[in-house]
């Protein structure tokens, strides 16, 4: 009887075990092929250049307050006190536009990067599908958006297949 049981119990995890050994898993690091990409390298220059010319107008508009605040210090004590709390305004009004502006500059170039990274982004996925499927994996995990502090020699390394797929 405990033969039997033992050959039934054998048998109904035969499968089981020969799942596990046919599972394939398989790691990479998309960052490494992201920034080996040529749209990811125009991408970025467009957006460093973006950048450049939000932070020359902040430094242009910067230039033209403490210009107009040094003008106001050298003048106020022989301004009246009306033309006083009139200049008194317009500076502030320069101090809260510029802080408006790099407001406004900082949440355009986040929609900017989201807007050029996300095709990128996509067919980098769709690369990894592709060579997933392929390749029969059951998972392929991320090293550079996944902590993970162990892979053992029976993950496969895949980003070169990857890369492939992609043609870099």
């Amino acid at each position: 009887m405990c033969k039997r049981l033992t050959f039934a119990l054998w048998m109904l995890l035969l499968p089981v075990v020969g799942a596990l050994a046919q599972s394939r898993f398989a790691h990479l690091n998309s960052q490494n092929i992201i920034s080996e990409m040529r749209e990811y390298k125009v991408a970025t220059a467009t957006l460093a250049d973006m950048q450049k010319k939000y932070q020359d107008e902040l430094n242009r508009t910067k230039e033209d307050f403490n210009k107009k605040y040094q003008e106001y210090l050298a003048q106020a004590e022989g301004l009246p006190r009306n033309i006083a709390e009139r200049r008194q305004k317009e500076l502030q009004d320069l101090a809260q536009r510029q802080e408006q502006f790099q407001q406004e500059a900082y949440e355009s170039l986040q929609k900017a990067r989201e807007e050029a990274l996300a095709p990128i982004l996509q067919k980098v996925n769709d690369a990894i599908k592709a060579v997933g499927e392929a390749g029969g994996y059951i998972y392929i995990f991320d090293l550079s958006n996944t902590p993970i502090p162990y892979v053992g020699s029976e993950s496969e390394d895949i980003t070169d297949k990857v890369k492939a797929q992609l043609g870099i």
